[in-house]
């Protein structure tokens, strides 16, 4: 995208410049489909861009983002970490500002109708596959990402980002990535109400965590409920759900996606909405609601909601990540409650088993609108993207700011200012690293995808002892990819599409009862009458190498 009218004379000095990657060309710009780029069209990349370099744009450029507003840290366009990209790295955006709660439906709006932004954030895998004609297949391009390349080959992660691959062998999903599993979400306790219920370890299985909440629901009677779910943006109790699937043998929430679950044994997908395990997930959390342990309104309230429910005393444990935690004391602090203790248990076993999702070292990633690669200044937003994205110094940077302005070394150690705070590590200080600076932002960092050094950077021991606790589960295979062709997923759009409706919406109601679980196997022939069976053999048919 065009940012001065230097770009021509920019233009002419850069042919110049040409390397001998390529000799073709293109009428609208300078990328083929083969994934070579006209080096003689473009502007402002580095031409010794590699492992190492800094990255920073020969002139000033411009990149459309859809950022993701998030309601704990509102968007400021003079934030520092937007200043530092302007001035060392020469980049400005164009913003497209959606709040998060609209994401998904912005997002999609956007991309079907040709308007997606060049660079598109917080996107996880297989929301993509059903845009794919309007997106960028950046698989064409990595080979100019070398700190991407290089990440992928030290942490053996080929598997992983083959298993994005469409029917055309390419992947249009650029991942976050982990060194190390590192699983945020599970569920935070008010450790004084459970030592008052006499119960000091975490559970270990999920039965035994409702058997905590019964025993806590009756030494603690002016409660409503032991336990209330806060997020349920895009579906029911998205974050608890999906963390809980894996020990139910299926998978749900945020991870649901497509609705396919791959049974290893078999060889073969399955429709999770409609598996023993599913119904086990649901039958478990409607006995908590039945048994007036779960806050019915868990599957529909804001998160605002369940917070004040959590910071009034009202219920006594809540859905939760690391940085929730935080949230959570500041509220009890401003109420005055100074007894409130508050933990996060790692996820009980279920089931099927104690497990993590699998492809857990990949994280949300990023998409990138097809028009892209027809801009004079892609190759430099290809740099940039990984510099900022995949190497050491741009995870730093992004994560934890600038050395003097943000953060000192104390020995080995990065060590916020006294005046900032982050995840708790500076309680009281008057400014807030995200809020006031942009920085450890997930627009800008991949949900944290990171070092297995720099992702622990940040935590507190508590943090680190629930990870290291996460990383003793074992991670479910990973299943293949599926490869449709451009009519094949069409019809697995359609059918997924209504398909997930119905189990959100059933999801909902079975958890609350407002439909009881007696009428599972009516819900099931619902499913199968919107083509449940043909999705399913669709899948199976185009698993890579069928």
């Amino acid at each position: 995208m065009r940012i001065t009218p230097r770009r021509a004379a920019a233009g002419l000095a850069a042919s110049a410049l040409v390397v001998t990657l390529t000799a073709c060309s293109t009428s609208g710009g300078g990328a083929e489909e083969s994934g070579e780029i006209d080096m003689e069209s473009q502007v402002g990349y580095m031409e010794d861009f590699e492992v190492g370099t800094t990255f920073k744009a020969t002139e000033p450029v411009e990149f459309s983002l859809l950022y993701r507003d998030h309601p704990d840290y509102p968007f400021k366009d003079d934030w520092p970490i937007v200043e530092h990209l302007k001035n060392n790295q020469n980049v400005e955006f164009e913003y497209v500002n959606v709040p998060l709660a609209d994401l998904a439906t912005r997002r999609s709006v956007l991309i079907s109708s040709g308007d997606g932004p060049d660079i598109m954030p917080s996107i996880y895998a297989g929301e993509e596959a059903q845009f794919r004609n309007a997106l960028l297949p950046i698989s064409d391009y990595v080979q100019y990402m070398p700190n991407f390349q290089d990440k992928i080959e030290k942490w053996g992660l080929q598997a992983e980002v083959d298993q994005l691959r469409q029917e055309d062998g390419k992947f249009y999903l650029l991942p976050g990535i982990h060194e190390i599993a590192k699983p945020q979400y599970s569920i935070a306790v008010r450790a004084d109400l459970w030592e008052k219920a006499g119960i000091t370890e975490d559970p270990e299985t999920w039965d035994e965590f409702k058997e905590q909440l019964e025993a806590v629901k009756e030494a603690n009677p002016d409660i409503d409920y032991p336990f209330s779910d806060k997020w349920s943006i895009n579906s029911p109790m998205e974050q608890t759900l999906n963390a809980a699937a894996p020990n139910f043998g299926t998978t749900a929430g945020t991870g649901f996606i497509n609705g396919l679950w791959w049974d290893e044994e078999a060889g073969e997908f399955t429709y999770a909405g409609a598996s023993d395990g599913y119904r086990d997930l649901v039958t478990y959390f409607a006995s908590l609601v039945e048994d007036g342990l779960m806050d019915p309104e868990s599957v529909t309230q804001e998160m605002e909601q369940g917070e004040q429910k959590f910071a009034s005393g009202r219920v006594a444990a809540i859905s939760s990540n690391d940085q929730e935690l935080v949230k959570y004391r500041d509220n009890f602090e401003q109420l005055g409650t100074k007894e409130a203790e508050v933990h996060q248990i790692v996820v009980p076993a279920g089931p099927y088993g104690s497990y993590l999702v699998a492809g857990s070292r990949r994280e949300s990633g990023i998409v990138f609108g097809a028009e892209a690669a027809k801009d004079d200044d892609f190759l430099a937003m290809l740099q940039f993207v990984d510099w900022l994205y995949y190497s050491d110094e741009g995870l730093e940077f992004s994560k934890w700011g600038v050395e003097g302005e943000t953060f000192e070394w104390e020995g080995d150690k990065r060590v916020l200012k006294d005046d900032i705070d982050v995840n708790g590590l500076n309680p009281g200080a008057p400014k807030e690293l995200r809020k006031d600076f942009g920085y450890h932002n997930g627009v800008w960092m991949l949900a944290h995808g990171s070092t297995e050094e720099l992702d622990k950077s940040m935590l507190r021991d508590e943090v680190v002892e629930f990870l290291d606790g996460m990383n003793q589960k074992e991670e479910l295979p990973l299943p293949p990819a599926i490869t449709y062709d451009e009519m094949q997923q069409e019809q697995a759009t359609l059918y997924q599409t209504n398909l997930q409706d119905i189990v959100y919406q059933n999801t909902a109601q079975f958890i609350v009862g407002d439909r009881p679980l007696s009428e599972w196997d009516d819900y099931v022939a619902e499913l199968e009458a919107a083509g449940m069976a043909d999705y399913v053999e669709l899948a199976n048919s185009a698993v890579a190498g069928e």
